[in-house]
């Protein structure tokens, strides 16, 4: 291997987990169960999207 070799397509895997990062629950973590853990960063992926829709919908 010769040095540093960017990924293909990182910076979606890396802007999605900082868009998540912004939910402060997901910062932290607070959760006993992965399922709950799950559960958080899906109800999180919701709210991103529904904030997106709702931005375009008043447009």
């Amino acid at each position: 291997m010769t040095g540093f070799v960017v990924l293909p397509r990182r910076w979606v895997v890396e802007r999605t987990f900082a868009w998540l990062a912004r939910c402060r629950r997901l910062a932290k973590d607070f959760e006993k169960t992965i399922s709950s853990a799950e559960a958080w960063v899906h109800v999180a992926q919701i709210r991103l999207l529904t904030r997106r829709l709702a931005r375009y919908c008043y447009v």
